[in-house]
């Protein structure tokens, strides 16, 4: 860091749509790296409705809101975007993904008005760059990659698909996933270990091997796919539990599948948690289980690691990246063979749930800290 306090540091501008506890930490580094602003474009998570006073409680860099322009299907524009860099006169700028605040980014710079580097966030798993799906999506994707200056991916196999397909030099290729600190999740320990205590006594999980999902009840999770494959498996494991956490447009579809199969006793629906009584189910359950078909990261995979539990994943999911022998096992949720096999051998390594103690269960994750300080040197410190 002694090269940016000599210098100075760059400034960076962030156009983002919103406040969301898995950016935070990575925010945070960034700020420590370069003088960060994030311009925001919405106040509240789409379909979540989420604590912000605590999520900004948790924030060291400086926000924004711009709040005004047209939406359509999901997509947006918002006034005052030039305005804004104008003022904050960055070194270097990024947008999100392949978006309408993207586009006008590169048009800004196209045009002459911008002269700053351009740069994006694309959160797209190594799956959904080879098989991308929207034809519009794609277009503006091989336009945006002859423009922009870098791009930020999730991992390095996504690195690795644009260095070989759209000859991106190394050095404008930033590994970025979206991570979180173990020290900042599980820094109220106490008050997660009562939590998980009353969780495990309410829903009678000790001695229990609880299988645990968090997200929402949506069709790219795939959980209807995933329940009825498993069904079997769950009736024939009598100290199997498994805990859907969360909410969403497919509920009483999933609850009136877990009752054609007969799983009533074993599916659970706690409700939709947040913050440290989100983690206390982390801290009261055996492993962790992700069987989208369809995911951009999973930053659910991480907390888990985060609260030392082993980690199901599929292989569709962005996350499965973080995965290795030592903390999980992945899988091909299409397959059912594969699925039954390698949950046969996941559900052999778990443990039933017992007393909770954090500092007994570390992380399964090391501290990303290190790592992005070195990526984003590709930018800060040339």
């Amino acid at each position: 860091m002694s090269n940016i306090n000599e210098i100075g540091k760059k400034k960076l501008l962030i156009f983002h749509p919103v406040l969301a506890t898995y950016r935070i930490d990575q925010f945070n580094i960034l700020n420590e790296i370069f003088d960060l602003e994030v311009v925001l474009l919405f106040d509240q998570m789409w379909n979540f409705n989420i604590d912000q006073n605590k999520i900004s409680e948790q924030c060291h860099f400086k926000y924004s809101y711009l709040l005004s322009g047209p939406r359509y299907k999901g997509r947006l524009f918002r006034f005052g975007m030039y305005k804004k860099i104008r003022q904050v006169d960055p070194d270097i700028i990024l947008g999100y993904e392949y978006s309408f605040t993207t586009q006008y980014l590169l048009l800004l710079k196209k045009l002459g008005l911008v002269k700053q580097k351009v740069g994006t966030f694309v959160d797209d798993s190594l799956d959904i760059c080879i098989n991308i799906q929207s034809k519009i999506r794609k277009i503006a994707r091989d336009k945006s990659l002859k423009i922009l200056d870098f791009l930020v991916v999730m991992s390095k196999e996504v690195a690795d698909f644009h260095h070989c397909n759209f000859n991106l030099k190394e050095n404008s290729l930033i590994i970025s996933p979206i991570l979180q600190l173990p020290e900042r999740l599980r820094k109220n320990s106490d008050t997660i270990e009562k939590i998980a205590q009353n969780h495990i006594s309410k829903y009678n999980l000790k001695g229990k091997k609880v299988l645990l999902f968090v997200g929402r009840f949506i069709p790219e999770k795939a959980l209807d796919i995933f329940l009825k494959k498993v069904s079997q498996f769950i009736k024939d494991k009598d100290d199997c539990l498994f805990l859907l956490i969360g909410e969403g447009s497919e509920l009483e579809k999933i609850k009136s599948i877990v009752e054609d199969e007969k799983i009533d006793n074993k599916v659970l629906f706690p409700g939709k948690y947040q913050f440290d009584e989100l983690y206390a189910w982390y801290a009261s359950s055996s492993g962790f289980v992700l069987p989208s078909l369809s995911e951009t990261f999973g930053a659910v995979v991480n907390e888990a690691l985060v609260f030392g539990l082993s980690v199901f994943c599929s292989k569709y999911a962005g996350a499965s990246s973080l995965i290795d022998s030592n903390n999980g096992i992945t899988f091909n949720p299409l397959d059912e063979e594969d699925t039954l096999k390698n949950l046969e051998l996941f559900y052999n390594q778990i443990e039933p749930v017992n007393e909770v103690n954090i500092n007994e269960r570390p992380p399964l994750i090391s501290s990303f800290r290190e790592r992005m300080i070195s990526e984003w040197g590709k930018l800060a410190y040339e």
